[in-house]
């Protein structure tokens, strides 16, 4: 199990990289997070829903998402509320306080699903959550040193030195834990430093005569990394082209899925930002609203910061406009939650350029589709859909996707200058990213090139595990996963200067 001293200290990247380090030696290997709170997520062969580091760590693995790969997944709808997801499907939303009181039936869960992967597979390479040294959380905690001493699993410690403090976070991590969990760490690991590494020997010595725990490896900072974000929204947009299309997304609170913009945000051709709460709202080509968690209270941030003006007025200066899932909804005329499902119970006035209105229901689609632009017949689409609400007017009838299993997916106004649909991952086929850019350009006749973003993640990946096989002691490893004694014997005599067998 990789557990962090941080959130975002690199976790998932590890479980990820180790994965694929198993996978390409023919180990039969699944990831698995026992809990996990996010917004980016993913569905699964089974129908099901778990956070999008898992589906990454089942691509790495060779293997298809399944829901036990994440029995638990907690999507935040407030401050203080989530809608808790048990083995792929929503059960019920909770705040803080009841889902503690919640914890040992999803413990139950936890322990079916890691009963059903040791029995499939060679190796299980756990993910933790946040931190296991939260004092306010660890009374029945099943994300982290619960788990692990649950199915006695061995523990690494990763934190990131980038951040600062890295010997502070590893050192208090361990003395604050009780003495059973302290002995259930079998090393550590420095992730993402810059420099050279000697200049860390002093530190590492010490770590390891404090703590009688060895260092496993200190991972490199790796440029330009790209894998599927787990939640967290990009630190800094990139670099502006001047002649660049110019895409903005607003960044409101319950922002759900916004990995779905990653193959634009990656494109050289696009000067793609997220506009968080404070910023100007600048001019652009194309305006997208993604996904929600909770679109009546997105729409009234919205509303409350400008951007329903901001819109306006980009429409009439012939802009173009996509909305996403939630972001579709905002368009129609009215989105209604008569049950309370993603706040309080009621109704709010949608922006009204679509002719449709949308009810938020109990039953969740969940589905990977494929289909055709309308605008381009000869254009294949993928994506998956992740939604509550049913969407019902004469809007629906001027269809944005022909979907391949006979249905009509979102809308497209009369004007061509605004488009909806339920696809989550609508710009990842760089065919289809083409033409929507192509669309979207003010210069009709530019030619738009898109990212592959699969072939992106697929090189990233590979570049990953490349940097954890030369910097982590596999041969120490090799006591916890199955490693054949023939490559940990390899690099140990590569790490001594002797060519390897």
């Amino acid at each position: 199990m990789i557990q962090g001293t941080t959130s975002d200290a690199g976790k998932s990247t590890l479980v990820a990289a180790l994965c694929r380090l198993l996978a390409r030696r023919g180990v039969r290997v699944a990831p698995f997070k026992p809990q996990n709170m996010a917004l980016n997520s993913a569905v699964t062969i089974d129908g099901g829903e778990i956070g999008r580091s898992q589906a990454l760590q089942a691509y790495a693995a060779g293997i298809a998402p399944h829901s036990d790969h994440n029995p638990v997944l907690l999507k935040p709808s407030s401050d203080r509320a989530a809608q808790v997801i048990i083995h792929g499907k929503a059960v019920l939303d909770l705040d803080a306080k009841r889902y503690h009181a919640y914890k040992p039936q999803a413990m139950v869960a936890v322990m079916a699903s890691y009963a059903r992967l040791s029995a499939a597979y060679e190796a299980i390479v756990v993910e933790g959550a946040g931190s296991p040294a939260e004092i306010n959380l660890r009374e029945g905690d099943i994300a982290n040193m619960g788990f692990a001493e649950r199915a006695d699993c061995p523990v690494v410690l990763i934190a990131d030195i980038d951040k600062g403090g890295v010997f502070a976070h590893l050192l208090g991590t361990v003395d604050i834990l009780p003495t059973s969990e302290r002995d259930r760490i079998v090393g550590f690991v420095i992730n993402r430093f810059r420099g050279d590494p000697a200049l860390l020997d002093s530190g590492l010595k010490w770590l390891e005569e404090r703590t009688g725990k060895p260092v496993l490896g200190v991972l490199p900072y790796l440029n330009g990394l790209y894998l599927d974000a787990e939640d967290a929204l990009p630190d800094a947009p990139k670099q502006s082209v001047s002649h660049a299309l110019k895409v903005i997304v607003p960044a409101f609170p319950r922002i759900s899925n916004a990995t779905d913009l990653d193959a634009l945000r990656l494109n050289p051709q696009v000067d793609c930002r997220f506009i968080r709460q404070g910023e100007m709202i600048p001019p652009a080509d194309l305006i997208v609203l993604p996904g929600s968690k909770s679109v009546r209270s997105d729409l009234a941030w919205l509303r409350e910061h400008g951007w329903e003006q901001a819109l306006a007025k980009h429409l009439r200066y012939g802009g173009k406009v996509i909305g996403i899932c939630g972001g579709l909804q905002m368009l129609g005329h009215a989105v209604h939650d008569p049950l309370g499902l993603e706040g309080k119970p009621g109704s709010s006035e949608g922006f009204g350029w679509l002719d449709f209105d949308t009810t938020i229901d109990t039953h969740k689609q969940l589905r990977n589709v494929t289909g055709k632009l309308v605008m381009a017949p000869e254009v294949s689409v993928s994506g998956y859909e992740i939604h509550m609400g049913v969407s019902t007017g004469a809007g629906l009838h001027h269809a944005a996707v022909q979907l391949d299993d006979g249905r009509l997916d979102g809308a497209l106004s009369a004007d061509g200058q605004i488009m909806g649909t339920y696809l989550h991952g609508i710009f990842d086929a760089p065919e289809a990213a083409a033409k929507l850019l192509a669309w979207a350009s003010q210069d009709h006749a530019a030619q738009h090139q898109a990212t592959d973003l699969a072939a992106r993640r697929a090189r990233d990946l590979e570049r990953l595990t490349d940097a954890v096989e030369a910097h982590l002691d596999l041969q120490k490893l090799a006591q916890w996963l199955p490693l054949s004694a023939e490559l940990a014997d390899a690099q140990s005599d590569e790490l001594a200067g002797e060519p390897a067998a």
